[in-house]
């Protein structure tokens, strides 16, 4: 999952985006509304963490702009980015003008990052359907906060980018996902996209997925991408 901080704080912005890439979340960083806005007009993130007192433009209207503005209107294929406000502004009215704009949680600046990170996966999960900390399809799961993977019985011996390349397909099971989608979502504006990055690393993913006997739940689609498939090889 791709991730934008919106923070004028450097080191808070800092240490909020290598706490959250410790947990395999890609992350890109943006230090004013300004900058917020034009990395969301080009990127298809699956959540923001937005301050409000920003320099350029206000917190509140980033929320607002990326809520009504077509110019930061989804792809078909794509969902709306998730908002999780943090802020020293701890109001009910606040708060409550936060969530009218737009946003989907309001988090109150002092907080601790394993809050902050609880939230972040709530959010995420709700983004995918689901309840609890475990996704599970087919033989299939992963549990997001303690950062395990199972495939039946077996556990997977992951790295955190091959876990976060896993959450994001069984996040979106069944659907067919583009080498371009999963550069853009688990990977963050570092990644070169003119390398095979992305097949090498699906490529050790499915060979971890497959032990003897196993069939393979990751599917290629010759010049469309990969689809993640249930066990019994229907999509999932």
């Amino acid at each position: 999952m791709r991730l934008l901080v919106v923070e004028d704080e450097v080191d808070l912005a800092d240490a909020l985006a290598r706490g959250l890439r410790r947990e395999g979340y890609a992350v890109d960083v943006a230090a004013d509304g300004g900058e917020a806005l034009d990395r969301l007009a080009v990127t298809p993130y699956d959540l923001v963490c937005l301050d409000l007192n920003l320099p350029d433009v206000d917190g509140l209207e980033v929320c607002r702009r990326v809520r009504t503005d077509p110019a930061y209107a989804p792809a078909d294929d794509e969902a709306a980015p998730r908002v999780l406000i943090l802020t020293a502004r701890d109001s009910t009215q606040d708060r409550v003008g936060g969530l009218d704009e737009g946003a989907d949680d309001y988090l109150v600046k002092p907080f601790s990052f394993a809050e902050l990170s609880a939230r972040v996966r709530t959010l995420l999960r709700r983004d995918a359907g689901r309840s609890g900390a475990e996704l599970r399809v087919g033989d299939l799961r992963l549990d997001t906060a303690r950062f395990e993977a199972w495939r039946g019985q077996r556990p997977l011996d992951l790295t955190a980018k091959e876990f976060a390349l896993l959450r994001y397909f069984m996040a979106n099971a069944g659907q067919v996902l583009s080498q371009e989608r999963l550069l853009e979502h688990v990977w963050d504006e570092h990644a070169d996209p003119f390398t095979n990055t992305v097949r090498v690393t699906v490529g050790t993913l499915r060979r971890k997925l497959q032990d003897d006997g196993e069939d393979q739940p990751i599917e290629t689609l010759v010049g469309r991408g990969y689809r993640l498939r249930d066990q019994s090889g229907r999509p999932a």
